[in-house]
C-alpha cells in the first residue's frame, strides 16, 4: 500500500492515498466546525476511493437536511465505514488540516478539470476549458473576513473621502451625481438611441481620464481603430476631425505635449465583433505584459456586440446572453481591478420618450441588474446644434443619482463634452425642469384636455369620452422641443 509522500521540514502532502482521505475524514468528523469551514471547498469526487466517496456525499447531504453531522453508527450503518475519532486540542493540528485540506481539494479539482478539457476543446468550447482551470486554481477557504465596523471607523471613513479605488469622470457635475466618481471593479453602462452619442461619451472618458494620468485601453468592437483616434486628436487638440489630415504637425504636437503633461497612457484596439470578456482578459494581460504598465480603466465600445463565454447560450436570447455578458464583464472589472465602462442601445419605445428608465434598454433588464451605474443619453438634432447634451441617471448603486439628470456642454466641432458654465447650467436647468412638468403634465391629462404645440400650456378644449394617448402625447411634446 502506497503512503503518503511528504516534503521535507514541511509537512505538506504530495500525494493523496487512501490512508491521507481517512485522516480528513477523521478530522471532520472528530470536530465539526472543521467541517464546517471546510463545506464550501468539500466535493466528494475528490476522494478517489469508492467508500471514502460514498461516506462524503452521505455526510454532505445530512448535513444540508439536518443542519449536523451524522453519527458513527449512522455512517457506519449506510456506507460501512469506520471513522476513527481523533483527540484534537492543540489549534496547531486544525491549521494543518485546513492547509493541506485546501491543497487537496485545489489539487483535485484542477485534475478532473485538466481531464474535462480535450472533450471541450474538440468542441470548440474554450470559453469553459479557461474558466474550468481558473476556478479549481482559485479554491481556497474564506480567509478575507470583511471589514470590522468597529475596528477604525476613522481610517474607514478617510479611505472613503480620499476615493481610494474611485476615479473621477472629469465632469464635475456627474461626479457630484456619483459620490466623486466611478469605483474600479465596478461597470458602468451609458444606454443610448442609435447615433445618440454612445462611443463620443466613451472616448471622452478615456481622454478625461488619459490626461488625469490613468493607463487607459479603449476597445472597439465596432468603429476601427483609426476613426477612434482621429476622433480622439480633435478632442485632444480643438481641430475638427475634417481639418486633422490638413493640420498634421500641430495635431503631433500638441498630442504629444498633452502625453508629457499628463503622464498617462491611451491604448485603442479593435477586437472582432462578437468577442468575449476571455478575449479582453488575454489582451490586457498581453499588453500589460509588454508596455509594463498596469491598466486602470478599460471601455469597450459596445457591451451589446459581445458573447458569453459558453458557446451554449443562444445569441438570440437576449435577456440571458446580455446578463451572461454582463456578469463576466463586471467579474473582468474586479479581476483586474479597473474601472470599466461600456454602453447598450436603447429600444424602439425609447424614441417617443424624454425621460428614460430600464424598460427602455435593449434586450431587458438582466444587464441593468448586473451594473453598477445605468446613465442613459438623452439628445435631439436641435440639441447638438445648441451644444448640449442631457443624462440622465436610471441606477447608480454607490449614490443616491438616481432619476437625476445633468446638463452637458457638447462643442460641435472638436466633438469634446465638458460641465455647462455656472450661468448656461443653471438656465438649462430651467429649461429642463419646465419640459419635464410639461411632460408629467400631460402624462396626466384627462379627457377634454390637449398639449398647444406652439406654447407647450395644457389647454381644455370640448368634452370628449375617449382618452388622450400617452404615445401621441409624448410625440407631440417631442416635435414641440425640435421647435424650441
Amino acid at each position: 500500500m502506497s503512503k503518503p509522500v511528504v516534503e521535507e521540514n514541511a509537512s505538506e502532502i504530495t500525494d493523496y492515498s487512501k490512508e491521507i482521505e481517512d485522516l480528513f475524514i477523521s478530522f471532520m468528523i472528530s470536530k465539526p466546525d472543521l467541517f464546517v469551514r471546510c463545506k464550501g471547498i468539500l466535493k466528494s469526487q475528490y476522494f478517489d476511493n469508492k467508500q471514502n466517496r460514498d461516506t462524503i456525499a452521505f455526510i454532505e447531504s445530512y448535513s444540508v437536511d439536518f443542519s449536523d453531522i451524522p453519527s458513527l453508527q449512522q455512517i457506519r450503518a449506510l456506507t460501512q465505514k469506520e471513522v476513527m475519532i481523533m483527540e484534537l486540542e492543540a489549534a496547531k493540528h486544525d491549521n494543518w488540516f485546513l492547509r493541506e485540506f485546501e491543497k487537496f481539494c485545489r489539487h483535485k479539482a484542477l485534475r478532473d478539470a485538466i481531464l474535462a478539457s480535450p472533450e471541450m476543446l474538440d468542441e470548440g468550447r474554450y470559453g469553459e476549458v479557461e474558466a474550468t482551470i481558473k476556478a479549481a486554481v482559485q479554491i481556497a477557504l474564506v480567509k478575507d473576513l470583511g471589514t470590522d465596523y468597529y475596528a477604525n471607523p476613522k481610517e474607514r471613513l478617510e479611505a472613503i473621502r480620499e476615493g481610494k479605488g474611485q476615479c473621477s469622470t472629469g465632469w464635475k457635475s456627474v461626479d457630484e451625481k456619483l459620490y466623486g466618481g466611478l469605483n474600479k471593479g465596478e461597470i458602468t453602462i451609458f444606454a443610448g438611441q442609435s447615433g445618440a452619442g454612445k462611443s463620443l461619451f466613451l472616448q471622452n472618458l478615456a481622454v478625461n481620464w488619459a490626461m488625469a494620468g490613468l493607463n487607459v485601453v479603449y476597445l472597439s468592437l465596432e468603429l476601427s481603430e483609426k476613426l477612434c483616434a482621429m476622433r480622439i486628436d480633435a478632442m485632444h487638440t480643438g481641430f475638427e476631425t475634417r481639418e486633422v489630415m490638413r493640420n498634421i504637425d500641430d495635431v503631433h504636437a500638441r498630442v504629444r505635449a498633452s502625453q508629457m503633461k499628463s503622464k498617462g497612457t491611451l491604448r485603442i484596439k479593435q477586437l472582432p465583433n462578437g468577442c468575449t470578456s476571455n478575449d479582453i482578459r488575454a489582451f490586457i494581460k498581453e499588453y500589460e505584459i509588454q508596455s509594463g504598465v498596469k491598466v486602470d480603466a478599460i471601455l469597450v465600445d459596445y457591451l451589446d456586440l459581445m458573447m458569453p463565454m459558453s458557446k451554449k447560450i443562444s445569441a438570440e436570447n437576449l435577456f440571458v446572453k446580455d446578463k451572461y455578458v454582463a456578469e463576466e464583464l463586471r467579474n473582468l472589472a474586479i479581476e483586474l481591478d479597473t474601472v470599466t465602462v461600456s454602453a447598450s442601445q436603447l429600444n424602439r419605445t425609447s424614441y417617443e420618450e424624454v425621460e428614460f428608465d430600464p424598460s427602455h434598454i435593449a434586450g431587458g433588464i438582466s444587464k441593468v441588474n448586473t451594473a453598477d451605474n445605468v446613465i442613459g443619453i438623452f439628445t435631439s438634432a436641435s440639441m447638438k446644434e445648441s451644444g448640449r447634451y442631457q443624462i440622465q441617471f436610471m441606477k447608480t448603486r454607490s449614490s443616491s443619482g438616481v432619476g437625476s439628470r445633468v446638463d452637458l456642454a457638447f462643442d460641435t466641432k472638436s466633438l469634446r463634452i465638458s460641465d455647462l458654465e455656472e450661468g448656461d447650467a443653471s438656465a438649462a436647468q430651467a429649461t429642463a425642469n419646465s419640459i419635464y412638468d410639461q411632460l408629467k403634465k400631460k402624462s396626466v391629462t384627462r379627457a377634454g384636455e390637449t398639449l398647444d404645440k406652439e406654447t407647450g400650456e395644457i389647454k381644455n378644449v370640448a368634452k370628449a369620452t375617449s382618452t388622450v394617448n400617452p404615445i401621441e402625447g409624448a410625440s407631440s411634446l417631442r416635435a414641440f422641443l425640435k421647435k424650441r
